[in-house]
């Protein structure tokens, strides 16, 4: 499960900071890569040499290098890396990221990062079981951290009970776990299509839609994050892939995507046409721009290749194929006849009609529709969120 995962290990002023020494170790075995952010005060405890040497990577520690000046970017960290882990995490560290309290490069990268983190505790049990440290934990779960709970056994000060921090061994299995569950779609090619399509008048003029391409990139986020190989064909759009293992295909026109689709369709596990593609195209496009003469102007117009209805015709047993809807009236009816004539596993239907849904919003309100009529309906959600639930979904499929 940690095979060609990049970890960020932070590291902070604790007596256990020795054991980063073993995470480190067991990280490289399982196939990781690891880079160490400590603290300053975790130098103290233990030489970023040594951990640069088990790492093969200088560790970061200080904003930028004092002999050259050059700059240690927290932001490139937080897009890098596929899981934090913060190991040992004092109560000061603690404290600091609940707060937001981004006086170091450790805290600043965990405020930087993309990726899940993992926090394990290690400290005094009086200091554990102050309500300030619980407070502060609560808080980091409530971010969507993983706390991996502390020890009970002989601490520092020579007293007994909870606070130290989990042994090395345990916290990579604690990673492992979270990797094998959240990585669902680990060996599947998923194909994805976002955004609008536009359909040229002329050089300077196209017939286009207000689509955003937020949801079918939210969509190929979450995908990758569970472990799917994902090729997203996006219409023009102003957003950027993020996971490292989305190919991204960028296209103008309904004609291209549908070009690109059916092309790679064959070897697709899952498809999820999320593209809001233009129904029509003019039937010709001019050279040069269209002056305005006169009060009228005619364009005539031919519909597009249909890419759900040509993909649902040739997919296989094993193949799933996913589709939108947005509807203004009649949403369930059309919705449900839209499947049938594309021949789709699922379609996500969202309507103009409801607040918080439709075309250019960070937020989403959708109901899935199943093969056998199967309706779930949720709420106003982010968009992540809402791919988070299509892929659910789409897990039934495959169960």
């Amino acid at each position: 499960m940690l095979e060609n995962k990049k970890i960020v290990l932070g590291v902070t002023g604790s007596i256990a900071a020795y054991k980063a020494c073993l995470l480190v170790r067991l990280l490289i075995k399982k196939g990781a890569e690891v880079q160490v952010v400590m603290t300053p005060s975790a130098k103290e405890f233990i030489t970023p040499l040594t951990l640069a040497t088990l790492t093969q990577k200088p560790v970061v520690s200080e904003f930028f290098d004092r002999r050259d000046g050059s700059w240690h970017s927290h932001v490139s960290l937080g897009l890098w890396a596929d899981a934090m882990l913060i190991a040992p995490a004092t109560a000061s560290t603690i404290g600091k990221m609940a707060n937001g309290i981004a006086d170091n490069m450790l805290v600043t990268t965990y405020l930087s990062i993309k990726a899940p983190v993992f926090v394990a505790p290690a400290m005094d049990l009086d200091m554990y079981a102050h309500p300030s440290t619980q407070q502060n934990l609560q808080r980091l779960v409530s971010f969507g951290n993983h706390i991996i709970e502390p020890g009970t056994g002989f601490l520092a000060s020579n007293l007994e009970g909870k606070g130290r921090m989990e042994e090395p061994e345990r916290i990579v299995e604690a990673l492992e776990q979270y990797f094998a569950k959240h990585q669902k779609l680990s060996g599947k090619k998923v194909l994805i299509t976002a955004g609008p399509t536009y359909e040229k008048i002329d050089p300077v003029r196209f017939i286009g839609n207000y689509s955003s391409g937020k949801m079918g990139f939210a969509l190929a986020e979450i995908c990758a994050e569970q472990g799917a190989d994902v090729t997203l064909i996006s219409g023009p759009v102003m957003l950027k892939t993020v996971h490292p293992a989305i190919r991204r295909i960028d296209v103008e026109s309904a004609g291209e995507m549908y070009e690109a689709a059916t092309k790679l369709f064959p070897k697709a596990d899952i498809t999820i046409l999320c593209a809001a593609v233009a129904d029509f195209t003019p039937k010709t496009t001019a050279a040069q721009k269209i002056k305005r003469k006169g009060d009228n102007l005619k364009l005539e117009l031919q519909p597009t290749q249909d890419i759900a209805a040509a993909l649902g015709a040739v997919k296989k047993k094993k193949q799933i194929l996913v589709g939108f809807a947005l509807e203004t009236n009649d949403e369930l009816k059309n919705a449900k006849d839209k499947m049938e004539r594309k021949n789709f596993d699922l379609i996500v239907l969202n309507s103009l009609q409801d607040k918080g849904a439709g075309f250019r919003l960070d937020t989403n309100k959708v109901t899935i529709i199943d093969r056998h009529q199967g309706l779930t309906s949720y709420g106003v959600k982010s968009k992540k969120e809402v791919a988070e639930d299509i892929i659910e979904e789409i897990e039934k499929l495959k169960g």
